[in-house]
């Protein structure tokens, strides 16, 4: 276990599984204390929670639901109380909902309204929380997707527009942080073993693996490893920029 984070407190949104989970694993190898969010599986949270406390740092699991954009506030004065402090802030809860073009009649605009509010609203909404308390120096990493910047295959025109808005968005906050030293950084990654991509992951048709320089699929590791490097000292001068975790990926 390495140290460089020690001393640090980090909040990860949608930290109960997945990239979320990893993420929070690899911050507290680094030294950090970590919270973590999450709106349906306290079980889940908590053994997260047991495997950070394991590598000898504090933990700790919110629920929150991140569709209510209300949850905000709260959940970032919980960590304040808990831990004292909040120095980065990983915005990784998001939904996808995918499968369907914009021209279908069977078009299920209930839930990508939902997605809008979760990927996009509720992000905002932690970022504004958090922003007043980040301590001067901090992180804010926002969780893409390569689907943000290129789309080879129809059905995902709202899931790739909520990431593209984040994009954007990160990079205004960065303009209004930067005063602080605060870096804010957009990690772009490529198809992961997710929940979110379990259906295609292990059934990529050639033609979208042919896309990829490096023809795999990440690995959460990967992306983990490269969120704890831009929480890290060493990233203090990366600001505003859209980092891609895709293996070459190219249209």
């Amino acid at each position: 276990m390495s140290n460089i984070l020690q001393g640090k407190v980090a909040l990860v949104t949608g930290g109960s599984r997945g990239l979320g989970a990893a993420t929070a694993e690899a911050l507290a190898g680094q030294g950090a204390d970590v919270a973590i969010s999450y709106v349906a599986s306290p079980e889940k949270a908590e053994a997260v929670v047991e495997k950070l406390k394991a590598k000898g740092v504090r933990a700790l699991a919110i629920r929150a639901d991140q569709a209510d954009m209300a949850a905000a506030k709260p959940l970032v004065e919980a960590v304040l109380a808990h831990f004292g402090a909040l120095d980065i802030l990983v915005n990784n809860a998001a939904i996808a909902v995918q499968g369907k073009t914009v021209d279908d009649p069977a078009l299920d605009t209930v839930n990508l309204d939902r997605q809008w509010q979760i990927n996009v609203m509720g992000v905002v909404a932690t970022t504004r929380a958090a922003a007043p308390v980040l301590s001067d120096g901090g992180r804010i990493i926002f969780i893409g997707s390569g689907l943000g910047s290129r789309v080879p295959f129809p059905g995902v025109a709202d899931y790739a527009g909520t990431k593209a808005a984040i994009a954007g968005y990160a990079k205004g906050v960065q303009r209004d942080l930067g005063r602080r030293n605060i870096t804010v950084s957009v990690v772009q990654p490529g198809i992961m073993p997710t929940d979110m991509a379990s259906a295609v992951a292990d059934k990529l048709p050639e033609a979208i693996m042919d896309l990829h320089a490096i023809r795999r699929i990440a690995t959460l590791q990967e992306v983990a490893g490269t969120v704890c490097f831009l929480a890290g000292p060493d990233a203090g001068y990366i600001a505003g920029g859209v980092i891609d975790v895709a293996g070459g990926f190219q249209i």
